[in-house]
């Protein structure tokens, strides 16, 4: 495997930018394929920790509900599509829908497009951007859309913890893990909550949509 600071400086000479960088409003969080071939087709941008996420041990505090009943949000199925998720969200109320909300109402760097991420969007940077040392759950981590295309589950070890210090557990932009994320995936009357500490969620598991956890959003700048 190559040397982070190696990807960065490879990175920064095609004229991209490399994990962790601020850009689009946030911070680049990996590339994800939609059409799950490899190639990428956008870049996900985590949003900074201070204004976009909520929940204890962030600056904003309060965690979320990811809907307010228990009643089935249609339209929002994707494991890999976070905004289009959302979108739909938005058209079945978004005053029902708590975490969902708080994305959709951010303007951060002149950008109003926030989102709610999907699953595998979190998987992407839960596997570059992994605050913690904490073994990983091993029945988690296989991402047909992450780019590359990630075919086996995690090892306790892969991924490790980043080398990027302001996403390390304590650092400025560091994923809380006394709790798990929601993403906007939901089914029947669950949705996926996703954690930081050991991946758990990446892959599989839903909880009931009153439950309040985290929020961190999420936007997509296409290829």
């Amino acid at each position: 495997m190559r040397h982070p600071h190696g990807l960065r400086a490879a990175a920064a000479a095609a004229g991209l930018p490399a994990i962790g960088d601020a850009y689009g409003g946030g911070f680049y969080a990996g590339a994800i394929s939609h059409t799950a071939n490899g190639v990428a087709t956008h870049f996900l941008i985590v949003a900074p920790a201070a204004t976009g996420a909520t929940g204890a041990g962030y600056t904003l505090t309060t965690a979320k509900q990811w809907k307010t009943n228990i009643a089935f949000t249609a339209g929002t199925g994707s494991i890999f599509d976070g905004a289009a998720n959302t979108a739909a969200i938005v058209t079945n109320g978004i005053g029902l829908h708590p975490a969902a909300g708080f994305c959709v109402g951010l303007s951060i760097g002149g950008y109003t497009d926030w989102y709610l991420p999907a699953p595998l969007e979190f998987e992407i940077a839960y596997a570059n951007l992994k605050p913690t040392t904490t073994s990983n759950n091993t029945s988690q981590g296989i991402n047909a859309y992450s780019v590359p295309a990630r075919t086996v589950s995690y090892t306790a070890g892969n991924p490790a913890q980043t080398a990027i210090a302001a996403f390390q557990s304590g650092g400025a932009e560091a994923f809380m893990v006394s709790n798990s994320h929601w993403s906007s995936f939901s089914s029947n009357f669950s949705a996926r909550r996703v954690s930081f500490s050991d991946g758990v969620g990446t892959t599989s598991g839903t909880t009931t949509f009153t439950t309040s956890h985290f929020v961190r959003a999420f936007r997509k700048v296409a290829i």
